[in-house]
Formats: C-alpha cells, structure tokens, sequence
C-alpha cells in the first residue's frame, strides 16, 4: 500500500476530531476546529487526486468554502456583541 493511499485514514480521523472540537461549548476548541477541518480537507483533497476522486475534490473544496464563511460569519457576530472599548488617553 502506497502512502497516498493510506491517507484516507488520518484524513478520516481528523475530520471526526474537527467534528468534535466544533460542537464544543469552548470557542477556542471551536476555532482549533476549523483549522483542523481545513487541514482534513487538504488531506481528502490529496488523497482525492491521488485516486481520481474528483466528486470528493469537489466536495472538499466546497466544504472549505462553507467553513470559511460560517467563520467569518461567526466572527462577525463576536464582534457585533462586544462592546467598543474606549482608548486611554
């Protein structure tokens, strides 16, 4: 087995490993969450050229896209709800 095709294995495990840090009530896990779920996506996007996956290619992108924007949506929000902070001076 080639190591390209084992790749699908830790690429499996990370994303159910973002999966968890992104359903957590911590918003620092959250966001280590996101950065996880990219790195799977590059990792099922590798391992996707490799085997002539082209729909998971696609989907994976895709997926990255909706992360990213879910992201800044939520940092959005964060700042929406917090409050401006006067400068000292």
């Amino acid at each position: 087995m080639d190591w390209l095709d084992a790749l699908q294995w830790p690429a499996m495990v990370i994303t159910v490993l973002a999966t968890w840090l992104v359903g957590s009530a911590s918003a620092g896990r959250r966001k280590a969450g996101f950065w996880i779920f990219l790195a799977s996506n590059a990792l099922w996007v590798a391992w996707g050229l490799h085997t002539g996956g082209w729909a998971l290619v696609v989907l994976q992108f895709a997926l990255a896209v909706l992360n990213i924007r879910g992201q800044a949506k939520a940092r959005r929000a964060e700042q929406s709800q917090t409050p401006a902070r006067a400068e000292a001076g």
